[in-house]
């Protein structure tokens, strides 16, 4: 008997812990967003520099 509840009790946690909540879920993309704007925005400046360096030293 004593088993048999110890398993009752432990799928209970299982399913207490795979509840997602909505809210948690809508934070997590927007930092997923916010992430990938800096990621863009870094890598277009790194990009536009590249672009001016290699002008400047054609022009040279």
């Amino acid at each position: 008997m004593s088993s048999q509840y110890k398993l009752d009790d432990r799928s209970t946690e299982i399913r207490e812990q795979t509840k997602v909540k909505l809210t948690d879920l809508l934070s997590r993309i927007n930092q997923e967003k916010k992430l990938e704007r800096n990621r863009n925005l870094a890598l277009s400046v790194a990009a536009i520099s590249a672009v001016t360096v290699f002008g400047i030293i054609l022009t040279l």
